[in-house]
């Protein structure tokens, strides 16, 4: 299993110099991947575009960009514009749908036929990545364009799925799912076996399922468990979180969490690994300093 880190707490800070730092020393460190969530007002592929000359070799992925507010034509110029200034570097375009009271309750957009809405998406995205033309006409998207395309590299196309109609869609479609507040039972018994039943049945290569959680390596687990299910809690309340979370026997999103002394978080990362998880992202997470350069050293002893 690789080991990535999740940078998306640093978007807090609406700073692209902070995440120019955190991008450089985690390639410095070794780390897979550096994966960048969509929220706030720091767009994530401009930020990727932007950062283009920091941490050589590293691979950069959105985890993940929703799909209700960006036409799928104008994402994958994007998209294909960051790649472009990537090079050869590879780069991960993880999509998702979001949740119904993101998208109708702060954006005022319709989030009818979510699953026929991402089939659409995809079916115009794709081609425009890979070959630059088009010629679709869906009930969720229609598009006719043939262009050319800034680099000949399309990136690598996942999606966020937790429900059992959108692990087929990512399964047969894409390379991939991104997880976030999933364990190990869930991915052994629910993720894993049916990406890779619809990735077969599609002839397609075995799906990567990248898994994000909150980690931390500590001397109080209690202590910091209770802090993720506090700040992490909106997760427990999202009808498509929670239920993956009741699969779990999870109580809230802090149980899910990778915490525990040195010892206790190599022995949980070894369990993802085990569930069929391809590529750990770690959200570093803590109350202290301590546990943060704590949690920082292990990750680099796993590498």
């Amino acid at each position: 299993m690789k080991i990535a880190l999740n940078a998306s707490a640093e978007l807090l800070h609406a700073d692209l110099g902070r995440l120019r730092d955190h991008a450089a020393q985690a390639a410095d460190d070794g780390f897979s991947g550096w994966w960048l969530a969509q929220t706030g007002l720091i767009d994530a592929l401009t930020a990727f575009t932007a950062l283009a000359d920091t941490a050589p070799g590293l691979e950069f992925g959105t985890a993940v960009i929703p799909t209700f507010p960006r036409h799928p034509t104008a994402l994958a110029g994007q998209a294909l514009t960051a790649q472009a200034a990537l090079g050869d570097r590879p780069m991960v375009l993880g999509i998702g749908l979001s949740h119904r009271p993101m998208i109708e309750g702060m954006l005022g957009m319709s989030f009818d036929r979510p699953v026929r809405h991402l089939i659409d998406y995809l079916e115009v995205l794709q081609p425009l990545l890979e070959t630059g033309t088009v010629a679709y006409s869906g009930e969720a998207f229609t598009a006719h364009i043939d262009t050319g395309r800034p680099t000949e590299r399309a990136p690598s196309v996942m999606v966020a799925a937790l429900g059992e109609q959108l692990l087929k869609v990512a399964g047969h479609r894409t390379d991939g799912t991104i997880l976030w507040m999933v364990g190990p039972r869930t991915v052994t018994e629910h993720i894993a076996p049916r990406m890779r039943e619809a990735a077969a049945a599609a002839g397609r290569a075995a799906p990567r399922i990248v898994c994000s959680l909150p980690t931390c390596v500590t001397s109080d687990a209690e202590a910091v468990r209770n802090a993720a299910a506090s700040v992490f809690e909106i997760y427990g309340q999202l009808p498509s979180y929670r239920a993956m979370l009741d699969r779990e026997g999870a109580r809230h999103p802090g149980d899910v969490a990778i915490i525990g002394t040195e010892e206790e978080v190599a022995q949980q990362l070894e369990g993802l690994a085990d569930a069929g998880v391809t590529d750990f992202s770690a959200l570093e997470f803590g109350t202290s300093t301590d546990e943060f350069a704590r949690t920082r050293a292990l990750l680099k002893s796993l590498l």
